[in-house]
C-alpha cells in the first residue's frame, strides 16, 4: 500500500472481506442527508427572492426548490442518488435485496429533484408545473424514505455472526441505534403524512427523518473511528505543527 493509502486508511474503519463498498462511501451518503435541510435553509436565507421571507422556515424541505437554494437542493439530491446507485453493499445472500433497495432509493431521489413540489406562497410561478408533477414528487418522497427505513431496520442490523451466537458489544450498540433511527423515521413519515393531509408544515418531520437517516448511515460507516482519527491527528499537529 502507498504512503497516501496508508494515511487515508487511518481515518476509516477496516472493511470486512465481503464488503463491496467502503466506510467512506457510507459516510458520504449520511453526510448528504444531514446537510440537505441545513444548507437549503442557509443558502435560501442568504439568497432571498422577492415576496418571500429570508430566514423563515418554509412548509417543507422540498419547497426550497423554489428559492435561491434550488441548486443546493437539486445538487445534493443528485449527489445522493449517485452515491446510492454506486453503492454495492456486502457480498452476502441478501446482496440482491440491498442493490434493489439502493437503486429504488436512487431513482426516487432523482424523481424528487426533477419533479418539484407545489410552489409555496410568494415564490414565482413555474409555468410547466402541474398537479401531476406534485403528485409524482409526493409519491417519490414516500418511496425514498421507505427505502431508507428498509435499510435501517432490515439490512443494517444483519451480521456475519452465526445464528445462536452472541453479537459483539459494539454491534449490539450499533443495532440499537439502527432500530431507534428506523422507528423514528417511521414516526416522522407518519407525522409528515398527517401534516400533508391537514395541509400544515412538513419541514420538521422531513428534516428529522433526514437526520435519523443520516445518523444510521454514519454509524454504518463507523464514523466514530474517523472522528477519533481526525481528533488524534489534530492533537498531533497541535503539539508538533512542524
Amino acid at each position: 500500500m502507498s504512503t497516501s493509502g496508508k494515511k487515508a486508511s487511518e481515518f476509516f474503519a477496516a472493511s470486512k472481506d465481503n464488503d463491496l463498498s467502503s466506510k467512506a462511501h457510507r459516510q458520504l451518503v449520511g453526510v448528504s442527508g444531514l446537510l440537505l435541510p441545513i444548507l437549503v435553509w442557509l443558502v435560501a436565507g442568504t439568497r432571498p427572492i422577492e415576496d418571500m421571507p429570508s430566514w423563515e422556515l418554509l412548509t417543507s424541505v422540498s419547497a426550497y426548490y423554489h428559492t435561491g437554494a434550488v441548486a443546493v437542493y437539486a445538487g445534493i439530491l443528485i449527489a445522493l442518488a449517485y452515491f446510492l446507485f454506486s453503492y454495492r453493499g456486502y457480498n452476502k445472500p441478501y446482496l440482491r435485496r440491498e442493490r434493489v433497495a439502493t437503486i429504488i432509493a436512487g431513482l426516487a431521489a432523482v424523481f424528487v429533484a426533477f419533479f418539484p413540489t407545489v410552489v409555496p406562497p410568494g415564490a414565482a410561478e413555474i409555468i410547466w408545473w402541474t398537479e401531476q408533477i406534485g403528485k409524482i414528487h409526493f409519491v417519490s418522497s414516500v418511496v425514498l424514505f421507505g427505502a431508507f427505513v428498509f435499510f435501517t431496520l432490515f439490512l443494517f442490523p444483519k451480521s456475519n455472526v452465526k445464528k445462536g451466537n452472541p453479537l459483539p458489544k459494539g454491534k449490539k450498540i450499533r443495532n440499537g441505534i439502527y432500530y431507534f433511527c428506523g422507528v423514528a423515521m417511521v414516526g416522522c413519515l407518519v407525522w409528515a403524512l398527517i401534516a400533508a393531509w391537514k395541509d400544515t408544515s412538513m419541514f420538521w418531520p422531513e428534516s428529522l427523518a433526514l437526520v435519523f437517516f443520516a445518523v444510521s448511515w454514519l454509524v454504518k460507516g463507523r464514523t466514530e473511528v474517523t472522528l477519533i482519527a481526525v481528533g488524534r491527528r489534530i492533537r498531533h499537529f497541535g503539539r508538533a505543527p512542524k
